[in-house]
């Protein structure tokens, strides 16, 4: 994680994958210039600047269309922003957007459909699946819920919520709430993010989603570890999102972002900031969290979102959220995500021909490959693994870890050179990068029996050409890894890699003895 960056969350500053949701407010199109201020404008080098958006509200496919062009030709952008197709379903709908250049898109699913039945939700529940660019994996995957459950606090609201909540949960244990392969896909991490219209975090739908159950394979978490009655309350102002604009002030946290269990285990992708930490009552600007109610500075209790002197985002940006906003309106919320290792190393070892009871050990790299041009090494999660030998040959035991972009880690490997012949093996690196959890290094090579140790060039006579190849050896090879040169690895006499003084030496010894 980079904390520094964590603590003013700049964008530019740590290149994790940012994630937002945003309650729009009837969105049907224009609202140009106010998008591309809250969303690109910059602030003591603070920028919303996220590489995918849950969107609610959204009125058609048209709408879609106008808020991707907002976004594109914004100043700032990198002009790579795609949306996910328009689904029309009752009452106003979600939509997707992503980076082009930082986010595949793998594909969108009615997660459970909504109707206007007074026992059934209100809206479609929409899941979006995608992964960083540069993975492949499931284990790299998401699967983001986009939700605006029923408002309301009359018991038929709250019933109608909870129905949304089982769904939401259902599917992400992978049930097939609507019908064959709606169900989320194994492995994938997931989140959900909207207007959740919940005012207390006792309230039935939303210990639907957090509680634990029997079946706690979908069970989600607030990042923030903020439960409580959000409702009114001055003490949860700085996680209020609504309503920044209207009569009743900001005053509730109707909107969340909850993420699975696998997002905050420290393993593959995950939430950039403490879990375990209560968000700050007193401050927005919390260095333990990723997380922010964009452009709520936490001084706007009850009154309209403050404009001038807004110490989180700014007046420019202030305004254009409340702009946004469109009457009872919403702010976004935005969390960071770090992204899994990569892991590359040597794939063979061969340490050639060694003399029966010689030493023979080779060098094996381990590094973490995660791509730090786009995502900084910062923004790359620490790569842990362990090193397993077959037998006959021998590894350091243990865990290990390798920072991104910080070179690699070099382990010895050993073989066996008790009993004369061929011989071959695998180094076993089991990680937890979810791209190549495991990889096998080949290991090679022969132990013969040689009572003639200054046969540097193994043809079975010892000669001036074994002579004349040791140099050859001597010359290339000093303080290099050997063999360099023809007979370089029968030259390194004592087993240390390098042909240098110490060998040449042995070989006079060796040679004036003579073959046995």
């Amino acid at each position: 994680m980079c904390s520094a960056a964590l603590a003013i969350i700049a964008q530019t500053a740590c290149a994790q994958l940012r994630v937002a949701s945003w309650n729009i407010s009837n969105y049907g199109g224009g609202r140009t210039a106010d998008i591309q201020n809250a969303v690109y404008g910059v602030f003591e080098g603070r920028s919303l600047a996220p590489d995918v958006i849950l969107g609610q509200e959204f009125l058609s496919a048209s709408a879609t269309t106008s808020f991707v062009s907002a976004l594109n030709t914004a100043p700032g952008s990198p002009g790579d922003w795609a949306a996910a197709t328009f689904v029309d379903g009752p009452d106003t709908d979600s939509a997707f957007f992503y980076r082009t250049s930082r986010v595949t898109f793998l594909g969108q699913t009615i997660a459970a459909v909504g109707s206007s039945s007074s026992s059934n939700q209100p809206r479609h529940t929409m899941r979006y699946d995608f992964r960083p660019v540069g993975y492949a994996a499931p284990g790299a995957s998401i699967g983001a819920y986009s939700v605006h459950l029923k408002a309301g606090s009359a018991s038929s609201d709250q019933s109608r919520r909870l129905v949304e909540a089982q769904r939401i949960r259902d599917n992400a244990e992978g049930v097939n709430t609507n019908g064959p392969g709606s169900s989320l896909p194994t492995g994938y991490a997931f989140l959900v993010g909207g207007d959740f219209n919940i005012q207390s975090s006792s309230q039935a739908a939303y210990q639907e989603l957090v509680a634990s159950q029997t079946n706690n394979d979908g069970r989600f978490f607030d990042p923030i570890a903020t439960p409580g009655s959000w409702n009114n309350n001055g003490s949860f102002r700085i996680v209020h999102t609504q309503d920044p604009i209207g009569a009743g002030g900001m005053d509730d946290r109707h909107d969340q972002i909850l993420i699975a269990g696998s997002l905050i285990d420290g393993v593959g992708l995950t939430y950039a900031g403490n879990h375990t930490i209560p968000y700050s009552t007193t401050t927005w600007n919390d260095p333990n969290h990723s997380y922010r109610a964009w452009g709520n500075d936490g001084t706007s209790f009850d009154v309209a979102m403050k404009i001038a002197g807004n110490t989180m985002v700014g007046p420019t940006i202030a305004q254009a959220l409340v702009n946004c906003a469109n009457g009872a309106g919403h702010l976004p919320v935005v969390l960071n995500l770090t992204l899994p290792a990569e892991i590359d190393s040597t794939t063979t070892i061969d340490f050639g021909t060694v003399n029966l009871g010689d030493l023979a050990t080779s060098s094996l790299s381990v590094t973490n490959a995660g791509d730090v041009a786009k995502w900084t090494a910062g923004g790359i999660n620490t790569l842990n693994y362990s090193l397993v030998a077959s037998s006959g040959f021998s590894a350091p035991a243990g865990s290990f870890s390798e920072a991104a972009g910080g070179g690699s880690n070099t382990h010895s490997v050993s073989m066996d050179t008790s009993s004369p012949g061929l011989k071959s093996g695998t180094v076993t690196i089991t990680s937890d990068a979810p791209d190549a959890p495991v990889l096998f290094v080949t290991l090679l090579g022969e132990v013969i029996e040689n009572a003639c140790t200054a046969d540097v060039n193994g043809d079975g006579d010892l000669d001036v050409l074994d002579f004349l190849d040791f140099l050859d050896a001597y010359g290339q090879c000093d303080q290099m890894p050997a063999p360099c040169a023809p007979g370089g690895i029968n030259a390194d006499f004592n087993g240390d890699t390098a042909v240098d003084v110490v060998d040449f030496l042995d070989f006079l010894d060796a040679f004036g003895t003579g073959c046995n």
